[in-house]
């Protein structure tokens, strides 16, 4: 199969993990969390058609990124903010990763930050997915993100790396750091299969300077997965 070929069946995962997660949950007079990334993209598109046909009114998003509140406008979804509505109905994101559990590792879009900010703010937690995302561990196939603040940052790195990661400042095409929307810093962090993801989680957490990290625990209550066998729905016990 050719890279454009590929390239095309993922977006199509995408477009159904998105589309089943819209009609299934999605109802008129919502506060949505509108996730950052491909997957959660084609969400807003779709939640953007429903709109237009009026199959859906009176709906209001708050954009997990400046990225993705770009393509809402442009798509023609209203929008507001945390300040205005502190209270989020129902949000629908992506993941870079998926673990039995409905764990997860977020972050490869640089957005972890907001992300959990709207999610911990939100009623309901749905993730959408494609099958490649799907993993027996937390850091199998694909490196933890984490969040530091500029001033210092190599004291995290040298942090990250005690803690057993081999780590990698998240450049631009031209070599840069990568800025946050905050206007921080991202560390990749490649652990391997992370054996206790909360305890993890807690020694990240105590340590200044460490802005926010891409482990997203006990957040998902539903997991949209699209594969080539159909559209599965996972639930948190």
């Amino acid at each position: 199969m050719s890279g454009k070929d590929t390239s095309s069946t993922t977006l199509s995962l995408k477009r159904q993990a998105a589309v089943y997660a819209v009609d299934t949950f999605v109802h008129s007079g919502m506060i949505l969390g509108l996730g950052s990334g491909t997957t959660a993209l084609e969400a807003v598109r779709y939640i953007a058609e429903c709109l237009q046909s009026g199959k859906l009114s009176n709906i209001v998003g708050v954009p997990c990124s400046i990225w993705i509140e770009e393509h809402a406008i442009d798509a023609g979804v209203p929008l507001t903010t945390l300040d205005e509505n502190p209270r989020v109905d129902l949000t629908i994101d992506g993941a870079d990763e998926v673990d039995p559990h409905l764990d997860l590792i977020k972050g490869g879009g640089a957005s972890l930050l907001r992300e959990k900010i709207v999610a911990q703010a939100t009623a309901h937690e749905v993730i959408i997915v494609d099958e490649s995302k799907i993993s027996e561990g937390l850091g199998i196939r694909f490196p933890l993100p984490v969040e530091v603040i500029p001033f210092g940052w190599t004291t995290q790195d040298t942090f990250l790396r005690s803690l057993g990661a081999q780590t990698s400042m998240r450049l631009t095409p031209e070599g840069q750091p990568h800025i946050t929307n905050q206007g921080n810093y991202i560390i990749d962090c490649a652990f391997g299969q992370i054996p206790d993801p909360y305890a993890l989680a807690e020694q990240l957490q105590s340590r200044a300077g460490i802005v926010e990290h891409g482990l997203f625990l006990g957040i998902a209550r539903d997991v949209i997965v699209a594969g080539s066998e159909g559209v599965r729905h996972l639930k948190r016990p």
